[in-house]
């Protein structure tokens, strides 16, 4: 029996999950946990390379002593961060996406290729941490100097196993640098910006095999696994996953420290409507698109638990007992790195108690679920009656009423670990145990439990 195992690195946490498929269900097995998050540096936020790469490692080893032989094994994070290379050597730090240091990089950016221009060739919603605005700020400082290449986070730690350099396309796209179009890095933008043509090179598509792992690796972890590019950025992995029918009519909700919503597309839409709503078009496998927005997410919920030393349930039912009608805007940039998420939310809603307060972050997420529905619904001349959400959030019982009901949608919950599944799917289509994802999202469905909430 194959053995497959998805490393699954988070802003908050990683995971190690191997997979095999029995009786036409896929069985799942966390081997491995370890405590991620972003870390100060000089001033700036930045993520430890170097351990995330000693984890990753010490879960191989993990898997193979619980599970015995892996055929295969792939790596997925969130997307945005990567790191320069020279010469094979990283140029560290690998900067964190919360960190501010894009402020003027962004404006030099619109000041050289105007939003509408850029959006109107890549499809990539604005945030002032994508990666066209880092590298940016890394030529303002000097940082590009001596690079002659750059590797998103989860392939620069595939090239630590394998001694193999990729640029896989869900990724890329998430620079803000890929065309639309062409599928490719538009040579054009990054031309005009000044970035070294050097740091781009071909797309993989997911699925693509990069071989074995380093005889020092395989040595070290006791792990002869091969390794394959599953859709590297983490949203695009959970989305495979999504049991969706064929998805383009099917809306998803992608829950976790970022709540991305939308609906699988064969074209890009970047239209006016599209731009001013701040949708994005994100690739997915086969060159499809993933047409959806970015809402704050649960970073609210889990910074605001934090703060007031709760757990998950004692939050819920505070939550539940407390209901307001206060409600904050969840995109706004105040939420995205405050000192203290209570008093951010806090400015802006009224003084509230502690209860009042995690509803009406339950609330605002849920009337940010249906405004965003409603605007893709405008776009598309489309009404949506089902929501899909997958995802860790899938498991927030309030969260997910609040979103039927205010939404107006049979919600429908879960796979929780879809992004290890997709990683996990992509790897044994490649290991030929599945025909291709509509058969494994049949197989998922059969394999996990789905709520309904209306």
């Amino acid at each position: 029996m194959k053995q497959y195992l998805a490393i699954d690195i988070g802003a908050s946490s990683g995971r190690h999950i191997v997979g095999r498929l029995e009786d036409g269900r896929i069985r799942t097995e966390e081997v491995y946990r370890f405590p991620n998050g972003a870390v100060r540096e000089g001033g700036h936020l930045v993520w430890d390379a170097e351990a995330l790469f000693a984890h990753v490692k010490q879960g191989i080893a993990a898997a193979v002593r619980r599970c015995g032989n892996i055929e295969s094994l792939s790596v997925d994070t969130w997307a945005v961060d990567y790191v320069l290379m020279d010469g094979g050597r990283p140029i560290l730090p690998c900067y964190a996406y919360r960190d501010g240091r894009t402020e003027a990089s962004v404006a030099a950016v619109h000041g050289i290729l105007p939003f509408a221009e850029l959006y109107g060739r890549t499809g990539i919603q604005f945030q002032p941490f994508n990666t066209v605005y880092q590298l940016y700020a890394d030529k303002m400082s000097g940082r590009l100097d001596r690079a002659d290449g750059f590797l998103m986070l989860p392939e620069y730690l595939l090239y630590r196993l394998t001694g193999v350099a990729a640029h896989e396309y869900t990724n890329a796209t998430s620079t803000g640098l890929v065309s639309a179009s062409t599928h490719a890095f538009d040579a054009e933008l990054t031309d005009r910006l000044g970035l070294p043509r050097a740091l781009f090179g071909a797309l993989c598509q997911p699925g693509t095999a990069l071989g074995a792992l380093q005889e020092e690796i395989a040595r070290e972890t006791g792990c002869t696994a091969k390794a394959v590019l599953c859709a590297t950025h983490d949203t695009a992995s959970a989305v495979l996953a999504a049991p969706v029918g064929a998805g383009f009519d099917c809306p998803y909700l992608s829950s976790g420290t970022w709540s991305l919503l939308g609906i699988e597309q064969r074209e890009a839409h970047t239209d006016e409507a599209s731009r001013a709503n701040n949708f994005s078009n994100e690739g997915g496998r086969d060159h499809t698109f993933r047409y959806q927005k970015n809402i704050m997410g649960l970073w609210m919920l889990q910074s605001a638990r934090k703060e007031l030393g709760l757990n998950f349930a004692q939050a819920e039912q505070l939550a539940r007992e407390n209901a307001c009608d206060a409600l904050v805007d969840c995109n706004d940039p105040a939420f995205l790195a405050p000192p203290s998420m209570c008093a951010a939310v806090r400015e802006r809603a009224g003084a509230l108690t502690d209860g009042q307060l995690l509803y009406c972050i339950y609330n605002s997420l849920a009337h940010g679920y249906r405004q965003a529905l409603a605007e893709m619904g405008a776009v598309l001349g489309k009404r949506f009656d089902v929501l899909h959400v997958i995802g860790g959030g899938s498991m927030d019982s309030l969260l997910n009423e609040r979103t039927a009901e205010v939404a107006g949608v049979t919600l429908v919950a879960g796979p929780t670990e879809a992004t290890a599944l997709g990683n996990l799917l992509v790897q044994m289509i490649a290991g030929g145990e599945i025909e291709d994802i509509a058969a494994g999202r049949e197989c998922i469905r059969r394999s996990f439990p789905l709520r309904e909430y209306r």
